[in-house]
């Protein structure tokens, strides 16, 4: 039976088989019987690597932190994580000087912490009891990357078209992508600012064949 921590473009965690492209975490949130008891117990919510040379995790192990999976990183941005500064040091550097370029004016310093931008992070993509942070924003000034949400169904924004998100990949909208039209958008906003800064997410690779 699959264990629910697979993750959607709300945050919110299912049990599915599809395994995804990325790992990640957000702390202890499952128990001995590795049922879920939490939403999170730290903000840093980041993306790791599938495997690392040399380890072997048991999933959901007890008293260790959470495995997460996601279809790709514009799901993961959408849901709110970020790239882990140790498995993959090199795309936290892009992402955080990526960032900071976007964001000038919601940060302390020109140099802040990495603590502070995952504060950031966490007022724009949770409230208290789980429920997701949006907001409205005109689609076509939304940029490739960013996941919006129609009809209770998210959509990625890519190359000109919107590509109805889920486990296991993406398929063609039933709708093309209106020229002038407000949308619920689920990726954070200080992340859609660095994506339309030219910072650009990884998809799964069922975007390309659209």
């Amino acid at each position: 039976m699959p264990l629910q921590n697979r993750v959607d473009p709300w945050g919110q965690l299912h049990a599915v088989s599809a395994r995804g492209t990325l790992l990640g975490n957000r702390g202890i949130i499952h128990n001995h019987a590795q049922a879920i008891v939490a939403q999170w117990r730290t903000k840093a919510w980041i993306t790791c690597r599938l495997s690392w040379p040399g380890r072997r995790r048991t999933v959901m192990r007890p008293g260790s932190w959470t495995e997460l999976f996601f279809l790709d990183e514009a799901t993961a941005f959408a849901a709110g994580h970020r790239p882990c500064a140790y498995c993959r040091r090199a795309r936290f550097n892009e992402f955080k000087a990526a960032w900071l370029a976007a964001n000038p004016a919601v940060t302390s310093s020109a140099t802040p912490r990495i603590d502070e931008i995952d504060h950031i992070l966490h007022t724009e993509r949770a409230r208290k009891g789980g429920r997701k942070v949006t907001y409205e924003e005109a689609l076509n000034a939304l940029p490739d990357g960013a996941m919006i949400e129609l009809d209770a169904v998210a959509y990625v924004v890519w190359r000109q078209q919107l590509l109805r998100w889920s486990f296991d990949g993406y398929e063609q909208g039933e709708m093309p992508r209106p020229s002038i039209q407000n949308v619920r958008v689920l990726t954070p906003a200080s992340i859609v600012r660095m994506f339309r800064e030219g910072f650009q997410p990884d998809v799964h690779e069922s975007a390309h064949v659209h």
